[in-house]
């Protein structure tokens, strides 16, 4: 027989095996929300200095150019411009 055919035989979980993946997936689901009323607050904190809205659009559009590479960037920029100013304000109905 070939090593490569050779398939890890999968095991029946055991009832807690699955107590304790529910256990531990729900304390990571908990500990999320937290983050995320953690991030809500931090924002309010910040509102009468930064709008929300603009500084979270501005976080996600530099995240995705910090993913691009350097040869890359100058497509996105170029494409931002040209999007931008057909969607601006003047532009929407």
């Amino acid at each position: 027989m070939d090593i490569s055919t050779i398939r890890k035989v999968k095991t029946m979980a055991t009832n807690t095996d699955i107590n304790d993946l529910f256990e531990r997936y729900t304390c990571i689901e908990n500990e999320i929300k937290l983050l995320q009323d953690d991030r809500k607050q931090l924002l309010a904190e910040f509102k009468d200095k930064v709008e929300p809205k603009a500084f979270q659009a501005a976080l996600r559009s530099a995240k995705i150019k910090a993913k691009l590479k350097s040869d890359e960037i100058q497509d996105f920029d170029q494409s931002l411009f040209l999007l931008e100013k057909s969607l601006c304000i003047e532009n929407i109905d």
